[in-house]
């Protein structure tokens, strides 16, 4: 079997970063599965110069987050892990609480309880404590919290040179062969 990942896109500022992530796996052997919330696709017009269609097209599967039935709410569908990109402070409670309403939330709590990895890139700031609590209580039961801050000792060019060095870090977490950012090698 291939590399199979499934990522969620919700509805914080941020879904580029998961637009970018689907235009790269499009070049490796992984399947992607996508589930897309109602925001995320309001946030993909608002934000993107991309169309729904186009970003649901360059998935290899695409899933209506209402359907609780589709294959990744169960943990016989075979996976090598979940991103949710971007990841509202609504999503992170659903999941930190176990609260499956939704296709997205459910295939993230099923991605913890077979101990696979999962990916939360947390878009919200500032801070406060409850947010921070969701965060540690994820993290807790085996979530992966990678906030899209960017770095910049790659001294980036373009948006996409920032938004590529964050993938990376999504992609070398999941085990993905990339080149997407320049590795640190000292000053």
């Amino acid at each position: 079997m291939s590399r199979r990942i499934v990522i969620g896109i919700t509805g914080a500022s941020g879904v580029i970063y998961a637009v970018r992530m689907l235009h790269h796996l499009k070049e490796t052997a992984c399947e992607t599965h996508l589930i897309l919330s109602e925001a995320g696709r309001l946030n993909i017009e608002i934000e993107t110069d991309y169309r729904t269609l186009q970003v649901k097209d360059m998935a290899d599967y695409t899933y209506d987050y209402r359907d609780i039935a589709a294959a990744p709410a169960s943990g016989t569908f075979l996976t090598d892990g979940m991103v949710v990109a971007p990841c509202t402070i609504k999503t992170l409670s659903g999941i930190a609480n176990s609260y499956t309403e939704n296709l997205l939330v459910r295939a993230a709590d099923v991605t913890l309880k077979e101990k696979r990895k999962l990916v939360l890139m947390v878009r919200e700031t500032p801070l406060h404590k409850g947010h921070l609590q969701l965060m540690t209580r994820a993290a807790d039961m085996g979530a992966h919290i990678l906030p899209p801050v960017p770095a910049f000792y790659h001294k980036p060019k373009t948006i996409e040179d920032i938004i590529d060095h964050t993938i990376g870090k999504v992609f070398d977490y999941l085990g993905i062969e990339h080149d997407l950012a320049q590795r640190w090698g000292g000053p």
